[in-house]
């Protein structure tokens, strides 16, 4: 019985990990498309800006952001905080600097095409990065983390709490000086239901059962 809870553990790290890469690969390939960040992104890039940074030192403004709110979670919800939230917090910085150089290999030129088919990869990318690590349940980014906050404050459905929090994360970004655009309007509003519904799906397959209610 052991050994089975042991292999099952791995595979939820295994399940964050991929997570955390799809995550900071999208993330970034949204700021390389320059068509707007999305809602995450969007905070980002704004206090990078706000802080003196260059753009290909978003990883550092990520880490930074991520941080402090982590501070806040833990006080907070303490419960979303577990390895994971680690194990998010530790790569997250350099998988999102690896993404901003995977882009112009992948992109060499940049037209209107070539920046919608970016944004859209880096969407969906997003997407599915965080409801894999919901999913694997063993803590939860920071961000993600203080959406539950939240969530159990006001009693809703995680995807009409998240479209709250990300349009709150749109004003935020874009006062500091984030890039906004088409990209950010689109995610803010498709964000929550989509991973929602890609959480339940990626349940579904594997096996794993979460409460969004």
């Amino acid at each position: 019985m052991k050994g089975k809870d042991k292999r099952e553990q791995i595979a939820r790290i295994f399940l964050a990990l991929a997570g955390i890469l799809l995550v900071g690969v999208g993330i970034s390939f949204n700021a390389a498309a320059l068509l707007g960040n999305d809602p995450i992104g969007i905070v980002y890039d704004g206090i990078r800006n706000a802080a003196g940074l260059s753009s290909k030192q978003l990883g550092a403004a990520s880490n930074i952001t991520n941080i402090l709110l982590l501070v806040v979670v833990f006080f907070t919800g303490r419960r979303y905080v577990n390895i994971g939230t680690l194990i998010y917090l530790l790569p997250y910085g350099l998988v999102v600097s690896l993404g901003s150089k995977l882009y112009p290999l992948i992109f060499r030129t940049q037209t209107l095409f070539s920046q919608i088919c970016g944004a859209a990869i880096g969407c969906m990318l997003l997407y599915t990065g965080v409801a894999m690590f919901i999913v694997a349940d063993i803590g939860l980014d920071p961000f993600t983390g203080f959406v539950m906050v939240i969530q159990d404050a006001v009693k809703k459905e995680y995807r009409v709490v998240k479209i709250g929090f990300d349009v709150c994360c749109v004003i935020l970004g874009f006062l500091l000086g984030g890039k906004l655009g088409i990209i950010t309007i689109i995610t803010a509003l498709a964000a929550g239901p989509l991973i929602q519904l890609q959480a339940e799906m990626i349940k579904k397959i594997i096996g794993r059962r979460m409460e969004f209610q």
